[in-house]
């Protein structure tokens, strides 16, 4: 079946979702909930994925791009989520998504903050993040080994480090993400491809073990869309729909800066964390030039807002880290945007010291995911990024068995992803690749049909994509999600018309 996301076929499968009941609903379209329907779906049941704002509209589009090994989780003595991140990171880089999905270092600059004892300390927890790859049989040639750097060469990735005092540097690889709303979006497309229902702004107003009532965002309409089993996977606001959930939500911030801030970083960096003994900020280049700094974990409490703000507090105190290892000061007027996540946290868990940790105030509540299940209701919480295939095969396995529904074994830690084989792509450019993967030349004969550039380099041909087969239905479908223009407010504004006129 046809992978492309569209109004049209919204408009379709929305009046058969009303109509006719489905083997299972899906509530929420980050990446957990787009995982549950491809699971479902390509195990042959009948599905239908609902959101109330648009794919990766939640925390799946606030994160750090990390596809982590589990390296901070042997920090904290959790091996069996260690090794499940592992896991989930091969399968990622190797079968399911490595045009998203690629290698990148990192690297702990050795300044007189980190003492000798305490880099011996580091390395030996890097090599141990090895052995995982190792039993993960992620093969090297994917993911590098760690190495310890002289200081000329630590230099050299990250001109901007303060000489003085440089001792060298820890060299460490893990995955990155190209744009973890595009994951999003390819893994709903490619459900979308089995038969499943992607339906985006539809709101679950009640839900139930045997469907729920929804309203469509768009034209007000209710109506109850059935189903034999029910996945709620929204996140930090699941609670809001299953009254059992009890969550500890966490704030994770970054700062985006402008190309040219940090000029010539070609590796990421782990900045430690002054009067703190496992905790460390992550600078991350982007292949737009800009470059994320973040990371805070701060509880949050009350009202789960639908697009949490990046206070100033946690803006200085990221500022203030990064400073610690620059030569020249970052100051504050660096900073062109900011963004902020809350990550649904499930439960303290204490910790050993020893391994970065990009955490914070909640760093040591676990990221482990929990499927709980009252009758055919079933609701997945917890959990981080890099699992969210194991998150969504965990909650459709449970509504299965509560159904006793006709569905075969979970094939998606062999399935590619829309776009996963990049060799199809002959003949575009790299920037495209590297973004669309095998469907790379379908895009780039609509970019040279209109090659209006909008921002960092974004064609209006790419917006059109998007609105085509990505199911992009408004300006912040276009800005903030399927393109990343928007997380610079002057950007958006810059691309705003541009984005009015693709949707007219």
């Amino acid at each position: 079946m046809d992978s492309s996301l569209n109004a049209h076929r919204r408009a379709r499968e929305l009046a058969l979702a009303a109509e006719r009941p489905v083997d299972l609903l899906v509530v929420g379209l980050g990446a957990t909930g787009a995982g549950a329907a491809l699971d479902a779906a390509s195990r042959g049941l009948s599905v239908a994925a609902i959101d109330a704002h648009d794919l990766a509209f939640g925390t799946s589009r606030w994160s750090s791009k990390l596809v982590h090994g589990g390296l901070r989780y042997l920090a904290r003595a959790q091996l069996d989520v260690a090794y499940e991140s592992a896991v989930e990171r091969g399968i990622l880089l190797r079968h399911t998504a490595p045009h998203l999905v690629r290698a990148h270092p990192y690297l702990l600059p050795l300044t007189p903050a980190v003492s000798r004892s305490r880099a011996a300390v580091l390395m030996t927890g890097y090599r141990l993040g090895d052995g995982l790859r190792a039993a993960a049989r992620t093969p090297r040639h994917l993911l590098p080994g760690p190495s310890r750097l002289d200081a000329s060469r630590a230099h050299r990735l990250a001109p901007a480090l303060r000489e003085r005092g440089l001792r060298g540097g820890l060299l460490s690889w893990d995955g990155r993400l190209v744009d973890d709303a595009r994951l999003v979006v390819a893994i709903a497309r490619t459900a979308a491809s089995y038969g499943a229902a992607i339906l985006t702004r539809c709101r679950a107003l009640e839900l139930t073990g045997a469907g729920a009532t929804v309203r469509d965002e768009l034209t007000g309409e209710e109506f109850a869309i059935r189903a034999k089993a029910v996945v709620n996977a929204t996140g930090v606001w699941a609670g809001q729909l299953d009254p059992q959930v009890r969550l500890r939500p966490s704030r994770g911030t970054h700062l985006v800066f402008r190309p040219g801030t940090l000029p010539g970083l070609t590796a990421g960096l782990h900045v430690p964390i002054p009067g703190a003994s496992n905790r460390f900020a992550i600078v991350l280049p982007q292949a737009d030039g800009r470059v994320y700094v973040g990371l805070t974990d701060e509880p949050v409490d009350g009202p789960v807002p639908d697009v949490p703000e990046a206070p100033e507090e946690d803006v200085r105190t990221l500022l203030g880290v990064l400073n610690t290892v620059l030569d020249v000061p970052v100051h504050r007027d660096a900073v062109a945007g900011a963004y902020a996540g809350l990550r649904p946290l499930l439960a303290a868990d204490g910790g050993a010291a020893g391994l970065p940790d990009a955490g914070g105030g909640t760093a040591d509540l676990s990221r482990r995911h929990a499927v709980l299940a009252d009758g055919r209701l079933v609701t997945v919480v917890g959990g981080k990024l890099t699992t969210y295939r194991r998150m969504a095969q965990d909650a459709v396995d449970r509504a299965v068995s509560a159904a006793n529904l006709p569905a075969g074994p979970c094939r998606t830690a062999r399935l590619p992803l829309v776009g996963a084989d990049p060799g199809r792509a002959d003949g575009a450019p790299r920037r495209l690749v590297e973004r669309y993967g095998g469907e790379a030349a379908a895009v780039h004969e609509l970019v040279r049909a209109h090659p209006e550039e909008v921002g960092l380099g974004i064609t209006k041909g790419e917006l059109l994509w998007s609105v085509r087969h990505e199911g992009a239905l408004d300006v912040g479908d276009l800005l903030d999600r399927r393109t990343r223009i928007g997380l610079v407010p002057e950007d958006r504004a810059a691309a705003l018309p541009a984005a009015r006129d693709t949707l007219g």
